[in-house]
């Protein structure tokens, strides 16, 4: 699943600068970068492949600072241009940045910058979003990146709206896709956006992948707090919330546990995870939710009492604001695609019912990751608004609410 908000009228793409191509694609590299993501990028917009209906771009490779520029393996690259070569392209690609806490090189942010200002269309794959981020790029809008890195995104750049559900995300003039494959879905995207479907399906086969993927992160998604977590004395009181999801309590409850005021709470809790206490337990009891529905018979209405949901109202509402889905809708869609007499539920321990002491589910609060098929979301693209599924917060529980106006 893509998030497209194009016609938001605060992020209108600005007019090309007269010194700049449509057709140029700059792909951005830096040294210690992998491979495989930066090579997407050179793939899909360096190959000559007019014989198969697919219109040519023409690529600048360009050097994010001084080379050799090491990759994955050891492999040195060297690039033909640099940053100057930038100031000709109509669209600049970062596929990648070597580490999520280093800062990028101030010569290459500002590169961005220009380019953006002379309406050039900024795209970053993967940790690539990192780059944009650190050049402002994303103040204010919605984004992705890798599920494993999406924590940090919003934790360190509080006001970029990252959703770490998107397969990637079109802004209008700045995109970002989730991680590795993903970047093939936005280059995908730009082609189909640039020249029509025909085009983008012609240079699907030629790269033998699906023209468009439906759904998105959730079904890779390690559904685990920030490592850090474990050192902090909430840790404590954030394992006793998972082993409890089954019984109804709120986060005064918590905070209580935690001998904080509500307020005290919230502010020690956000700036641990990135998300709201009252977020995070949502998703907790809406994935232990997913979990009941995959491995066990229960009705939605006992599902709901099973995970401390106040009524099967409250379940349904939370489920579909943060899953696209109804809980019935999900457990059909599952079982559907699910070989006959293939279930888990014989050979795990029974889940508690209400009032009932469930077993300890460490940080994590849910089904090991690799645990049965892929999450299926039926109803992912049956018109839930954007903006709804962004203020649900993401199964790593991070996402800062909806952004106004959008």
């Amino acid at each position: 699943m893509s998030h497209d908000s194009t016609a938001a009228p605060e992020t209108a793409a600005r007019k090309l600068s007269g010194r700049r191509r449509k057709e140029i694609v700059a792909v951005l590299l830096f040294s210690g970068g992998p491979i495989f993501e930066s090579s997407i990028p050179l793939s899909v917009f360096g190959i000559d492949r007019q014989d198969a209906g697919v219109p040519r771009y023409r690529l600048l490779v360009c050097a994010g600072e001084e080379g050799p520029l090491r990759t994955t393996g050891g492999l040195e690259l060297t690039a033909p241009h640099g940053l100057e070569a930038i100031s000709r392209a109509g669209t600049v690609v970062v596929p990648a940045w070597r580490s999520i806490t280093a800062p990028p090189p101030d010569d290459a942010l500002d590169a961005l910058r220009r380019a953006h200002e002379e309406g050039a269309r900024i795209v970053g794959l993967c940790t690539g979003a990192f780059v944009l981020a650190a050049a402002g790029l994303l103040d204010g809008r919605p984004a992705t990146t890798h599920w494993m890195y999406a924590p940090t995104l919003a934790k360190r750049y509080p006001s970029v709206h990252v959703d770490p559900r998107e397969l990637f995300v079109d802004d209008g003039d700045v995109l970002t896709s989730a991680g590795t494959a993903a970047g093939i879905d936005l280059c995908l995207h730009i082609v189909r956006t640039d020249h029509g479907n025909e085009a983008a399906g012609a240079l699907a086969r030629r790269l033998v992948v699906p023209p468009r993927r439906s759904g998105g992160q959730e079904r890779y998604l390690d559904r685990s707090l920030p490592e850090e977590i474990g050192a902090d004395p909430l840790a404590e009181v954030v394992a006793w919330a998972l082993e409890h999801l089954h019984e109804q309590f709120d986060v005064e409850t918590l905070a209580a546990r935690a001998y904080m005021s509500r307020r005290t709470f919230d502010r020690r809790f956000r700036s641990l995870t990135g998300s709201a206490p009252l977020q995070w337990l949502i998703t907790q009891r809406v994935l232990q939710a997913q979990r009941l529905l995959e491995t066990s018979d229960y009705s939605v209405d006992e599902v709901a009492g099973r995970c401390g949901f106040r009524s099967p109202v409250a379940l349904r509402g939370h489920f579909r604001r943060q899953l696209g889905s109804s809980p019935a809708a999900y457990r059909a869609a599952y079982r559907a695609r699910r070989p006959q007499g293939d279930r888990p539920a014989d050979t795990e321990p029974p889940l508690p019912g209400p009032g009932q002491p469930g077993p300890p589910m460490g940080l994590a609060g849910s089904a090991p990751v690799g645990h049965g098929p892929a999450v299926l979301h039926p109803d992912r693209d049956s018109g839930v608004p954007m903006q709804s599924r962004r203020t649900a917060a993401g199964a790593v529980g991070l996402l800062p609410g909806p952004r106004s106006g959008n």
